[in-house]
């Protein structure tokens, strides 16, 4: 790699050791995927949950603090597995609940803001249009890359760590205009699109399609355009069926004001076109196993939800009550739920029943396989089509349904 001199006097430990090891995971990191050099970068987003990172995680995140690392630029945390108010009701290990205190803590001495939300970049921070991030988790990269136009790669915790701490990512994947590219069209004429849950029904159907980290769907024919909150559930289904980190829209996403610019300049001969319209909309919708019909777990979650939505689920659960023996979770961030609450949005939610989770998503909670046994959870509905799919390794039979119907199965307990 070709490295400045102030980069090759980081590497030979003029800023420090922790400078140091960051910048030389960085070099390795570049070598693997084949980047020529390292690109600054203004802001970093990183994974950072005693969930995922274990014991040993911790044990780095330590080492790397006693080193003196210090973030030199702005980095946000993404979610995490435990909600301290609510580890005690859902039974989870108070050993793991210190530790992940000892992840804030640690965090939070490196100059890291521990703001715990997945939904940054509606949130906390929107980079503009060509500017360079090192974010992590696959739904925030694709929303920036796609929607905001900046660059970024799905960024490990540790490479998203390492760029806070040095300001560089290596100049791979996103960053580069040949991966930016669109690969193949999808016509949207045919498809009504009225709930978020169907924005993710399309994001499963081209992702299952095209698993490719570098396929580049470019959207045409929509009938209106998108609210952030629909762009959100399509970007998260793409990225988690697809393994997607970007999309074009046109006419909407900034770097296709045109399916030609989309492109590169010109669509390629024989670009493929696919179409999704309502008929395979629904057809998701039917293909779920329903099992017995067990109804007792509704989850709005993955991603956290926005204030609009938290509006729009306090206004379908107002003066109505959950089922007995089903449990309902909506999570979302302290900035969210902080403006909820002031609003009355969440009294009508907490009076139906419902738990509201503060700073986590359902699917990396601390204990969930246990807890899921306990309270015998078979079938999860959900209305987001990205937990629905990622959630499978906690072995629950899950469902994709549309909001207000998940509203329902929630307050009848009958689902079909």
């Amino acid at each position: 790699m070709e490295l400045s001199a102030r980069e090759r006097r980081m590497l030979d430990g003029a800023e420090g050791e922790a400078v140091r090891r960051a910048l030389a995971y960085q070099v390795e990191v570049g070598r693997f995927f084949g980047a020529r050099r390292l690109v600054p970068v203004t802001n970093a987003h990183m994974m950072g949950d005693i969930e995922v990172l274990g014991d040993a995680g911790l044990g780095f995140l330590r080492e790397m603090q006693a080193l003196g690392a210090r973030a030199r630029i702005p980095i946000t945390t993404n979610a995490r597995c435990v909600d301290f108010a609510w580890a005690d009701r859902l039974g989870q290990d108070p050993g793991e609940c210190a530790k992940e205190r000892q992840v804030i803590a640690t965090l939070q001495a490196m100059d890291i803001l521990t703001t715990d939300t997945c939904i940054n970049y509606q949130t906390l921070y929107q980079p503009h249009l060509g500017e360079r991030v090192a974010w992590g988790d696959t739904g925030t990269c694709i929303y920036a890359n796609s929607v905001f136009g900046a660059r970024t790669n799905f960024e490990s915790g540790p490479a998203a760590l390492a760029a806070a701490i040095t300001g560089r990512t290596p100049e791979y994947g996103f960053h580069l205009e040949a991966h930016r590219r669109g690969s193949f069209l999808v016509d949207l004429s045919g498809a009504t699109l009225g709930d978020l849950a169907d924005w993710g029904a399309v994001g499963r159907i081209v992702g299952e399609s095209h698993q490719s980290y570098y396929a580049v769907p470019v959207f045409i024919g929509l009938r209106r355009p998108p609210l952030a909150d629909e762009l959100k559930h399509l970007g998260c289904a793409l990225a988690s069926y697809g393994s997607m980190g970007m999309f074009h829209m046109v006419g909407v996403t900034p770097e296709a004001p045109s399916v030609e610019a989309a492109f590169g300049g010109a669509v390629p001969e024989g670009a493929e076109r696919m179409a999704v319209d309502d008929a395979a909309i629904e057809a998701v919708y039917r293909g779920y196993d329903l099992g017995e019909g067990d109804a007792r777990l509704v989850v709005f979650s993955g991603p956290q939800l926005s204030l609009f939505e938290i509006k729009h689920l306090s206004a379908l659960f107002a003066g109505r009550r959950v089922a007995r023996g089903t449990s309902v979770f909506v999570t979302s961030s302290n900035g969210v739920l902080s403006a909820a609450r002031k609003l009355g949005y969440l009294a009508p939610l907490e009076e139906a029943g419902v738990a509201v989770l503060e700073g986590v998503c359902f699917y990396i909670l601390q204990n969930l396989s246990p807890m899921r046994e306990r309270e015998g959870w078979r079938n999860m509905v959900s209305n987001s089509a990205k937990i629905v799919n990622i959630i499978g390794a906690h072995r629950f039979r899950t469902i994709l349904r549309r909001t207000a119907d998940c509203v329902e199965i929630a307050c009848t307990g009958a689902l079909r």
